[in-house]
């Protein structure tokens, strides 16, 4: 097909808002532990719905009315199963039953605080829970039925996540840390005794972590023989395998990419087999991930997902099946299910609607930093099956969140809806992120305002100087830290950029130290300094204070509920962008927290980026 010549930034797109604002969110999904039924969690515009198939049945959705949302730190951990049916964790406080047969959904627990990751019991007879109240974390033990009050299990440490029963009922494993950590510098793994007569912990032990290893996922093997985690102590993470019977311990796998920061309770990148010979888990390896199976005789292979390199939410079966949440450029997230070399695909978050050529692949580029550092991004170039242009494009310089997070290649409308218009888009994975390497995330601490703005910088240069981006058409976008990274650079080297976006970007440091909510209390000191020692540099390095430097123009969007970066934060670079009559355009939407939701929302913001734009960089001089 002969393709049209149009300048870049002006070609038609079938990516248009509205099919990015009605699109669907998998969040989860995991099996019932007979295996009989395939339980996920969606959501649309905000709204989210559990799904359960039995079988070769249509799927249903079940427990209309309520509103799963894990209340630790940044949600996650909804859902948990029996043989009978699913508990959920509701935004309310509450936690839910409801049967896989006819039946309401029952309450199980008073409206109290927050809660995630509901985890019964093999017998069926007891919840274990995750629950916080007034900066109280504790790991919480409830009557399956209902019938008597929760009651404290654990308590003392800062924070629990991922709680864990043996198969036999008489033990438990969890993680657990304390302030001043993140889960990923350094956490602790318990293991205990359950003395079900008195509903109490006894042999209380520490197997592994400390303030510098950090561990993550335990997991009982279904013979009750073993234990399983995932552990990071040097630059790579570990499979580490516990014998309960001798008390040997073995690496199972070592040296790989394994451990996602542990935002939320309810990841699950870890699997044992039903026969416990092994364990599958998902693996990075060269910015794509793969699921891999690592057996107990020291043998180990990848399984195949032909097509899909993003994988999340790990479940496997009593019966063997696996099923994980996949994605790739061109492959809108789904719900796969086989049995590692033969896969159907269980739900779909939306269609294949758009023509290959419309999709820009992901082009893994690094650079060497002014300071020798290898630097790591995804380029994307323009694509249109009907349009074409000349010389070099305008392009979009990505700036994930975080800061401790990745960005890997998978289906992101967002890129798309910027490179099928002409637009390239640089993803950048600057020092701080994960996937290479405890010292390149690392590198951040003491820096962030630092080397995040010199990598978004000197990568967008590195582009120019390969002749793949328009010097003079340079934008930087980015959410949260993202946006904290966005106003940095704007008021460092104002001119270099010829516009910003900011959703709920952090300006103030201060602000954001005092304010945060408990899960990222101490974690500005390690990203910039422990106050007061460091009042010099949180000033240096906090937007809302050069403000007077931007230049360039700006786009701002915020929600209104935002308990992380409160709107006070947009706000008062708002201000200092209206008095210094500086070019802008500033959206605060309300009933939105932290990331946008809604579908007016997110079809609102596309039309607005759009015709920003197209003033500010397109047309403008």
């Amino acid at each position: 097909m002969h393709k049209k010549k149009q300048p870049y930034g002006l070609w038609p797109s079938p990516i248009t808002p509205e099919r990015i604002g009605s699109g669907i969110r998998l969040e989860d999904v995991l099996f019932s532990p007979d295996g009989k039924n395939l339980i996920w969690l969606q959501s649309q515009g905000g709204v989210p719905a559990i799904y359960v198939q039995s079988g070769p049945n249509a799927p249903s959705e079940v427990a209309t009315g309520l509103k799963p949302r894990g209340g630790i730190s940044y949600g996650g951990g909804e859902l948990g199963a029996s043989k009978t049916g699913i508990y959920i964790a509701e935004a309310s406080g509450r936690l839910y039953f409801k049967p896989f047969g006819p039946g309401l959904p029952q309450a199980l627990t008073p409206e109290f605080g927050a809660l995630a990751s509901p985890t019964p019991s093999p017998d069926g007879n007891w919840l274990l829970f995750l629950h916080t109240y007034e900066g109280r974390d504790l790991l919480a033990l409830a009557p399956s039925d209902g019938k008597a009050w929760p009651r404290v299990l654990a308590q003392g440490a800062d924070f629990y996540y991922q709680p864990a029963w043996h198969p036999s009922g008489e033990k438990i494993a969890w993680m657990e840390w304390d302030h001043p950590n993140m889960p990923w510098d350094g956490s602790r793994l318990q293991l205990a005794r359950f003395d079900a007569a008195n509903q109490t912990l006894t042999e209380i032990q520490t197997l592994d972590g400390s303030q510098e290893i950090a561990v993550a996922q335990p997991l009982f093997s279904p013979d009750g023989r073993y234990l399983a985690w995932l552990a990071n102590r040097e630059e790579f993470d570990q499979i580490v395998v516990l014998n309960l019977q001798t008390g040997d311990r073995r690496i199972l796998l070592d040296g790989s990419s394994l451990l996602s920061p542990a935002w939320v309770p309810g990841q699950r990148d870890l699997a044992w087999q039903p026969d416990s010979a092994g364990l599958l888990a998902i693996q990075t390896v060269a910015g794509r991930q793969e699921l891999v199976q690592v057996n107990l005789d020291g043998t180990s292979k990848v399984l195949p997902t032909p097509g899909f390199g993003v994988l999340r939410q790990l479940s496997v079966s009593a019966r063997g099946e696996i099923a994980v949440i996949a994605e790739a450029p061109d492959q809108p997230p789904c719900i796969l299910v086989g049995d590692g070399q033969n896969w159907r695909v269980a739900a779909r978050s939306g269609a294949q609607l758009f023509d290959p050529a419309d999709i820009a692949e992901a082009q893994p580029v690094s650079w060497r930093s002014s300071d020798g550092v290898e630097v790591h991004a995804y380029y994307y170039a323009p694509a249109n099956s009907r349009f074409t242009a000349d010389g070099a494009p305008p392009m979009l310089v990505h700036i994930h969140g975080g800061p401790t997070s990745q960005e890997l290649p998978g289906y992101r409308l967002g890129y798309q809806f910027y490179t099928s218009r002409g637009y390239a888009a640089l993803v950048v994975n600057y020092r701080g992120s994960t996937g290479y390497g405890r010292s390149y995330r690392n590198a951040l601490r003491g820096n962030w305002g630092n080397l995040d703005t010199q990598d978004a910088i000197e990568g967008a240069q590195a582009m120019v100087d390969r002749g793949l981006a328009d010097p003079a058409k340079l934008i930087i976008e980015g959410s949260s830290a993202g946006g904290y990274t966005v106003l940095n650079a704007l008021t460092r080297r104002p001119g270099f950029f010829k516009a910003g976006i900011c959703l709920y970007g952090v300006s103030n440091l201060f602000l954001l130290d005092m304010d945060t909510h408990k899960f990222e209390a101490h974690y500005t000191s390690s990203l910039v300094g422990q106050l007061p020692e460091a009042a010099e540099k949180y000033h240096a390095w906090s937007p809302v204070f050069h403000a007077d430097k931007i230049r360039d123009a700006m786009a701002v969007f915020q929600g209104s509920e935002d308990k992380v970066v409160p709107p006070s934060q947009s706000e008062a670079i708002v201000e200092k962008l209206r008095a210094n009559r500086i070019a802008h355009i500033y959206k605060l939407y309300e009933g939105e927290g932290h990331g946008f939701r809604k579908t007016e929302t997110l079809i609102d913001f596309y039309q607005s980026v759009e015709r920003f734009l197209l003033q500010h960089v397109i047309f403008a001089p």
